[in-house]
């Protein structure tokens, strides 16, 4: 991992009305997200970034691989440069590859989850 980056790439928050979740979180939060359109199946609300200052960001996602729940959002750690590198050690070190390496879009990358030694799910995020 490179030690200059952030630990964390990205984070999705569940969503099964995401017009209803977008209202919430803009009024809780007094913000305008933005509709990142659909993408694998699912749709997208973002919240406010600025990724060319490096700031981590997330979103609001409804699709089939999302259910809300109280045990935790999915966070995304970043696996630049290589994505296939990390997923092949975290087997050998305990964990379980539960999604392989795959595409989002050219121009956003690849993601994986993994399963960690203490049962958390857990994505990936990386360019390659």
């Amino acid at each position: 991992m490179d030690t200059n980056a952030n630990a964390i790439n990205w984070f999705e928050i569940p969503a099964t009305d995401i017009a209803r979740a977008q209202k919430f979180y803009e009024a809780a939060f007094a913000i305008s997200m933005h509709s990142m359109g659909d993408m694998m199946g699912m749709k997208f609300v973002g919240f406010p970034s600025d990724p060319m200052n490096g700031k981590v960001s997330g979103g609001l996602v409804q699709g089939p691989m999302h259910t809300p729940s109280q045990t935790g959002v999915i966070v995304y750690l970043n696996a630049n440069p290589s994505i296939q590198a990390v997923i092949d050690r975290i087997e050998p070190a305990g964990g379980k590859v539960v999604m392989p390496r795959t595409q989002i879009s050219p121009e956003i990358g690849y993601m994986a989850f993994f399963v960690d030694t203490e049962g958390n799910r857990v994505g990936l995020h990386a360019q390659n």
